[in-house]
């Protein structure tokens, strides 16, 4: 088991593919039941045929820490910033994020443009005005209409495992929403601006579900992030990366393939 640690957490990582090769790409997941596993076992294999790949288990996620505290956009960022130091270095990366992974993603271009070489945002929570509350309302729901909430959000996640292994990650999922400051920490962060977009001057990639709950958030990214493309998956949810698996994986590959070779903006 390979792992590092920031500001005294211990985070989880994995390491696969050509390692020191120059396209580096590193993969973030969402939120509570998810970790780099989803990743793993959909579409990081295929771009390590040709990259060095970093994958990681956000703090309270997977095999990582699960800290009482530090679950801000900020923590999140430093997080990723010491997971880098520890792999690849200093060289710019492509971010490979997905719904809340790419949230992370685009706050971490931000801070850190020069460390970028290209984003890939899978039906991503793009820091709405709302979007700390709406997903803090979301997980500080108890009982019944917690488990309708959680089966209706991670439906296809959870179906992908065993009985008992589905059990485990809800049980887990629990102990980070009702046992940190997930939820509070959530609930204070900051909206991204129009603006912020603006200044993201790396390559990007942004797929969305025809059906997601968030497909409004791609028709915003349009006009704002001088360089992305937008692809929307038809009949797919929130979770293309379940639903249509081979054209995500296509996708991401043939971007990879062409943003590590790419000059990184000032």
């Amino acid at each position: 088991m390979a792992e590092t640690f920031v500001r005294g957490v211990k985070l989880h990582f994995q390491r696969v593919g050509v390692e020191g090769a120059p396209t580096k790409v590193v993969f973030l997941h969402g939120l509570v039941m998810d970790n780099l596993s989803s990743w793993y076992f959909t579409v990081a294999n295929a771009v390590a045929a040709f990259a060095d790949v970093v994958l990681y288990d956000l703090r309270g996620h997977g095999m990582s820490d699960r800290p009482a505290s530090g679950y801000t956009a900020d923590d999140m960022v430093l997080d990723l910033c010491g997971v880098l130091d520890a792999t690849v270095g200093d060289a710019p990366v492509i971010l490979v994020g997905n719904s809340y992974g790419a949230f992370l993603a685009v706050q971490f271009a931000l801070r850190h443009p020069a460390r970028v070489a290209g984003l890939v945002l899978v039906d991503g929570h793009l820091g709405d005005e709302d979007f700390g509350e709406r997903m803090a309302g979301t997980l500080s729901l108890r009982g019944e209409e917690a488990d309708r909430a959680i089966a209706s959000s991670f439906q296809n996640w959870l179906g992908r495992h065993s009985a008992r292994k589905a059990t485990r990650l809800a049980a887990l999922a629990r102990a980070l929403v009702g046992d940190t400051s997930l939820v509070r920490d959530l609930r204070a962060t900051p909206p991204l601006a129009a603006e912020d977009f603006a200044r993201i001057t790396a390559p990007a990639l942004a797929l969305y579900g025809e059906r997601s709950d968030l497909i409004e958030r791609s028709a915003k990214l349009v006009g704002r992030m001088p360089r992305c493309t937008i692809h929307v998956f038809a009949g797919c949810t929130h979770s293309i990366l379940w639903e249509a698996t081979n054209e995500v994986r296509g996708h991401i590959v043939d971007f990879c393939r062409v943003a590590g070779h790419a000059e990184v903006q000032p």
